[in-house]
């Protein structure tokens, strides 16, 4: 028997990935969701697209997982399943976890670019830009230590040659940031057609972070 709280966040991840999708921010088998539950996390299966989900076929794993051969499950977790855990593990604070591959985002993460302070919602990421981790072949423990790394005092990062990782206390929040995120890559791409765009200053965007602080429930800017 699955637990009626546990039923509910299994929905609302595969409503989770259903939005990504109609956001435009991922598509078919591509990105992957997990939300903290209990003792481990719940997380999207490998190789399903969001259109054929069902809240059965959402994999539950325990956050001292160590490898493939300790998960024994009909639907296997999505291969990015060790970027969810070492998030979840390191980041008490966070429980959600989204991963899109973007188009404007992957773009800039192809060449390896992190986006800079062009723009003040930058620091909705958490810090003065958003990072960009060195590429690693996907699902290996190499890729979630790079993107940990990149997610240090951050709640978003970029993957080179791959897209996006965004974090959130809850799947709507991570939501809306892996959005964001996508928004001031296209912003980023446009501006960089007129020339190297200028930056906001250290100071302008410690100003930013600081209101950021208390700025409405989900310092999520002028929204």
């Amino acid at each position: 028997m699955i637990a009626a709280d546990e039923s509910a966040l299994r929905r609302a991840i595969v409503e989770t990935a259903l939005d990504i999708e109609r956001l435009g921010i991922n598509q078919g088998t591509s990105g992957n969701v997990s939300a903290r539950y209990r003792e481990g996390f719940l997380i999207t299966p490998s190789g399903v697209p969001a259109r054929e989900l069902d809240e059965r076929q959402i994999v539950w794993l325990p956050l001292d997982v160590a490898d493939d051969a300790d998960i024994l499950r009909v639907e296997r977790p999505s291969s990015e399943w060790r970027i969810h855990r070492d998030i979840l593990r390191a980041r008490g604070e966070i429980h959600a976890v989204v991963h899109t591959h973007s188009i404007a985002a992957t773009a800039l993460a192809i060449h390896g670019r992190d986006i800079p302070a062009l723009h003040y919602m930058v620091a909705a990421a958490g810090g003065k830009s958003i990072r960009c981790a060195p590429y690693a072949v996907f699902g290996s423990q190499a890729l979630s230590d790079h993107a940990l790394a990149a997610l240090d005092a951050r709640r978003a990062c970029l993957l080179a040659h791959h897209g996006v990782i965004a974090l959130g206390v809850d799947l709507a929040r991570a939501v809306w940031l892996a959005h964001e995120v996508e928004v001031l890559a296209k912003q980023y791409l446009l501006a960089l057609q007129i020339g190297a765009p200028p930056l906001l200053s250290d100071e302008q965007m410690d100003e930013v972070l600081e209101k950021f602080k208390s700025y409405g429930k989900r310092n999520t800017g002028d929204r």
